[in-house]
């Protein structure tokens, strides 16, 4: 997918945005008509029916199906992180993304088990964005161009999304980017990240106070603007995928607090742009639950996870391709010759 040009970039955004598909009515339809046909009481697999509807609601597919999964990974540097708001040094990012490589990371181990594939796209990482708590991250074209280039992750084609990133500071950048969103205090959407305390975590907590307050406080610019002002490069490409992924009947997992708070900028332009995404996790990052709260998002695990890389949505779409594998391949009453309840 591609942007057509405009006078300003952010209006292609907000054209899609205002185009976006709605569910497919038949495909729920076709599903709820087969489950209440299966050899079991309904309702009895809970939220594992939910998933299914909302997997052919999204695919448009009345019998969906989940056989060219993709974890996208995204990377990218900070230049916040020379603030000391981490516990390590943004060195980590291209080194991490060097282990992705060589296959050694959870996530790795994480596909390889629930048979998923894995991209990793690098951002830049010779050149953090700026350090947000002194200037802005992008120009707008700059911001738009990320977007877009997150929109193209998806090009080679899959069934299902499962985001992911990996960003030294980045849970700075997202903590800042929830407070700018949606109010309250800096200290309430801070939380430790790579593992800061005491000291270190009060200056992270002053550096995202500063970053908010430099664009005029909570609530004073429109989500764009506060990608563009206080967000990052992975944040940007998987906000632009996650709309791709709406606009090709793609459904998507979200993984933890940074994955979130690319979601967030697209809920708050259009709070019915996230009803293809699935919340995969609940993250042990204390703010990750007031986000989900304020999106109205439902986790599917609650597993003391924090590491990101989408390790939690890999979990969950090992749980989707459960789900869609048993609505498929189970027997219905008639099948099986067993008597259906009265």
């Amino acid at each position: 997918m591609s942007l057509a040009t405009s006078a300003l970039p952010f209006d292609d955004i907000r054209n899609l945005v205002g185009a976006m598909p709605g569910p497919s009515l038949e495909a729920i339809e076709a599903v709820k008509k087969r489950d209440a046909q299966l050899t079991k009481p309904l309702g009895s697999l809970g939220r594992l029916e939910e998933l299914v509807e909302w997997l052919a609601a999204w695919q448009g597919m009345p019998m969906p199906k989940v056989t060219r999964p993709l974890v996208a990974v995204f990377a990218a540097n900070h230049g916040v992180a020379d603030k000391g708001v981490s516990a390590f040094p943004k060195e980590v990012t291209a080194q991490m993304v060097s282990n992705f490589a060589a296959g050694g990371a959870a996530v790795n181990q994480l596909c390889i088990a629930y048979d998923l594939g894995l991209k990793v796209f690098e951002l830049a990482l010779e050149m953090p964005t700026p350090d947000i708590s002194e200037e802005d991250a992008f120009e707008e074209s700059e911001c738009a161009a990320t977007m877009a280039f997150g929109m193209e992750a998806i090009s080679g084609g899959t069934d299902l999304l499962c985001l992911g990133e990996m960003g030294i500071a980045n849970t700075t950048v997202a903590a800042a980017i929830f407070y700018a969103l949606f109010g309250g205090t800096a200290e309430e959407w801070v939380g430790p990240g790579t593992g800061v305390q005491g000291d270190a975590l009060k200056n992270k907590i002053a550096v995202v106070e500063q970053a908010v307050q430099r664009i005029g406080g909570p609530g004073k610019v429109e989500p764009l603007e506060v990608l563009r002002r206080i967000g990052g490069r992975e944040i940007a490409a998987m906000a632009g995928v996650i709309l791709a992924a709406r606009m090709q009947q793609v459904p998507v997992v979200v993984d933890g607090f940074v994955t979130s708070a690319a979601a967030a900028i697209l809920y708050k332009m259009d709070k019915t742009a996230l009803e293809h995404c699935v919340f995969s996790h609940a993250s042990a990052e204390p703010a990750h639950r007031r986000a989900l709260t304020e999106m109205g998002g439902k986790p599917l695990l609650d597993l003391g996870m924090r590491l990101g890389e989408g390790s939690g949505a890999a979990i969950a779409a090992g749980i989707i391709k459960a789900a869609a594998a048993t609505h498929a391949g189970m027997a219905t009453f008639a099948d099986a010759g067993v008597a259906a309840q009265d």
